[in-house]
């Protein structure tokens, strides 16, 4: 494992939804997706907030661009290596 996956491993991540008013935040570990969505879940669940399933959808949304996004970078990354390697 290189540095850079290393430290992206170990660093916090958020996902934001400005509503209005209201602004939500979701701080989450790398490798904790599965429990943020859970997250989402019980938010959209909580009546007493104006968090929705449109916002869990949305959310959920933004963090599967995310996930392709590092997973394309870690594509780039092991591609340059071996090109280097060879």
């Amino acid at each position: 494992m290189n540095f850079k996956a290393v430290l992206m491993k170990k660093m916090k991540r958020q996902l934001v939804l400005n509503k209005g008013v209201e602004k939500f935040i979701f701080r989450y570990d790398n490798g904790c997706e599965d429990e943020l969505l859970d997250a989402l879940i019980v938010q959209a669940k909580d009546k007493r907030t104006d968090f929705d399933w449109f916002d869990a959808a949305v959310l959920s949304f933004k963090l599967t661009q995310s996930l392709i996004g590092q997973a394309d970078e870690l594509l780039d990354e092991n591609t340059d290596a071996q090109i280097h390697a060879k």
